[in-house]
């Protein structure tokens, strides 16, 4: 009973040494809230079926008053002595967490020492029981607070995440709004551009979270196909930040016609991402390269790059919700780490893995997998931008 992981162990335990040590079979029921569960049958032969007459409705009705009563009763006893069965609250003082039910073959009672022995075991069990309970309401707690703690570095994260792109916005139009008559054509490009950058910040954090929520909430439709990821990569190329030019991107298929099953949009939002990233973490003239070949069953994507590399603390947490790497390079200004989240829950939905590595000499590897899917020589389905 101590090696028990969770109550089904600990009554799975409790329940064949009673068998054992009484050589009959034994009913378990255990307590759910205010009612019992369905009893869990463990005979003294394997072969052994659960007999209806030991868990029929009179049976049950003398299990669930010694549950409620938190006594004793059945077979043997002054107490419903007609069953067919000895009853017994599994219970700690005044809370009972089930009852177990010995099978009487025959009116003789159990020898004393069996029925104190039997006692001691449920009095164990009733202890195991409870320290169960109370970790699993630890677990809860535990969750809850973390969720509390989320939502405040939600809150914490968007207040700071939009306040510096909205300001930016509102004081680059206050500037063309008064001085539109005196800035030359440079200026006036350069504060269009960084208007339309920040909105175009603004809109992605907002789809991310959207995005986020659905895939965590099991109401994103996942629109499942047979895809190349050759064309797959191709057209996430051509939405990449506009900064890309200056670095060296490419891409390398290792294997023709290599297809995977996917959301092909969302796919195209994770290369995006990981290129993005490549681009915002590394300097001017840096090489990023996209990898994709064959690894077992399965397709293995890379995104490397050979910037400064990424300290292992951060590696362990950058799937973290709200987390970025303590780099300042790029566009350091924004903290709010959603990217990479959204890309491991749309790996993750796909049944793949994504991780982090380091590349050699220097710099970092991104990476995911998903599953692999034959190619049909004569005829396959041309990737599109609604994602089949």
């Amino acid at each position: 009973m101590q090696q028990a992981k969770n109550a089904k162990e600990i009554i799975d335990a409790v329940a064949h040494q009673l068998v054992k040590l009484l050589d009959k079979s034994v009913i378990f029921y255990p307590a759910e809230v205010d009612k019992l569960a369905e009893p869990q049958w463990f005979p003294k032969q394997e072969s052994d079926s659960v007999p209806v007459m030991y868990t029929g409705s009179n049976e049950g009705a003398v299990a669930d008053w010694v549950f409620k009563n938190n006594k004793q009763a059945g077979a043997t006893t002054d107490t419903f002595f007609g069953a067919s069965c000895l009853y017994h609250a599994v219970r700690v003082d005044d809370v009972v967490f089930g009852v177990a039910s010995i099978v009487m073959e025959n009116e003789e009672p159990l020898e004393v020492f069996e029925k104190s022995l039997m006692i001691a075991m449920l009095g164990e069990c009733a202890l195991a029981l409870e320290k169960e309970r109370l970790n699993e309401k630890q677990k809860t707690i535990s969750m809850q607070i973390q969720q509390e703690q989320l939502r405040a570095n939600l809150l914490r994260s968007i207040s700071h995440d939009l306040r510096t792109p909205l300001t930016s916005i509102s004081g680059n139009a206050g500037i063309l709004l008064a001085n539109s008559g005196v800035l030359n054509e440079e200026l006036r490009r350069g504060l269009y551009s960084d208007i339309y950058d920040d909105s175009i910040w603004l809109i992605n954090l907002v789809e991310n979270l959207l995005s986020i929520s659905r895939i965590e909430n099991d109401t994103l439709n996942l629109n499942f196909q047979a895809e190349m990821i050759e064309e797959v990569i191709s057209e996430a190329l051509l939405h990449v930040n506009r900064n890309r030019d200056n670095h060296i991107v490419k891409a390398i298929v290792k294997d023709e016609l290599l297809m995977a099953r996917m959301d092909s949009r969302l796919i195209v939002q994770v290369i995006i991402d990981l290129v993005d990233n490549a681009i915002k973490y590394t300097g001017t003239g840096s090489h990023i390269t996209i990898t994709a070949g064959k690894e077992n069953q399965q397709i293995r994507v890379e995104v490397a790059d050979d910037g400064s590399g990424i300290p292992d603390d951060d590696k362990e947490r950058l799937f973290d919700m709200f987390y970025t790497a303590n780099n300042v390079s790029g566009d350091g200004r924004r903290g709010l780490g959603l990217g990479l989240s959204l890309c491991q829950s749309i790996v993750h939905a796909h049944g793949g893995i994504i991780g982090v590595k380091d590349n050699a000499p220097k710099g970092t590897i991104f990476y995911f997998t998903l599953h692999i899917e034959e190619a049909n020589m004569h005829e396959y389905p041309s990737y599109s931008a609604s994602g089949g």
